[in-house]
């Protein structure tokens, strides 16, 4: 993965627009993946699905909490990116009371099928998901990756560490005393 340019594809998103008028505003909106990651440091971090517990108690708040030290290491903006659709994806982000962190929806999977990260997650009840991992990626490039162990299809276990934004910290700081 190291080295390795972000898959190029279209997300759609959906965006609050107060001129749709109406109880529910929002608009269709075609994101590109160089919207995203052009010209930018990002963390980017992904996970089996959004309201899940491991997710919504710990990887996402956790994000939401650090972003002034990413900030302060270099990292423009951090997403999190799910195989869920926008809908979703905006009703987690606001249930999670979200200012930093932006929400990617990847409803159909092909971001994360070229990322090599799709996981069969029918024991669960899920179908196809994301396996739980991370990446810091630099102009759409990705600089370090950070993937939990044991990826499979219908995985007994959801492990979760390796892909914390703790463990993310740590290896930022780390190199920049190296550098």
């Amino acid at each position: 993965m190291l080295g390795r340019k972000v898959p190029a594809v279209t997300f759609r998103t959906r965006v609050r627009d107060e001129s749709v008028g109406g109880s529910n505003p929002f608009r269709w909106q075609d994101v590109t993946s160089d919207d995203y990651f052009a010209g930018k440091r990002v963390v980017l971090f992904s996970l089996p699905g959004a309201f899940t517990p491991t997710c919504s108690t710990y990887q996402l708040p956790d994000f939401e909490k650090l972003t002034s030290e990413f900030r302060a290491l270099g990292i423009d903006e951090i997403y999190c990116v799910s195989v869920n659709d926008a809908f979703v994806m905006n009703a987690w982000g606001k249930s999670q009371g979200l200012e930093n962190v932006k929400l990617i929806p990847d409803g159909s999977g092909e971001f994360t099928r070229k990322m090599g990260m799709l996981v069969a997650k029918d024991n669960l009840g899920f179908g196809m998901r994301s396996w739980r991992y991370a990446a810091v990626v630099n102009n759409g490039v990705v600089e370090q990756w950070f993937e939990e162990e044991g990826y499979s299809d219908n995985c007994d276990s959801d492990p979760y560490g390796v892909s914390s934004p703790q463990n993310i910290l740590a290896a930022l700081k780390s190199k920049k005393l190296a550098a």
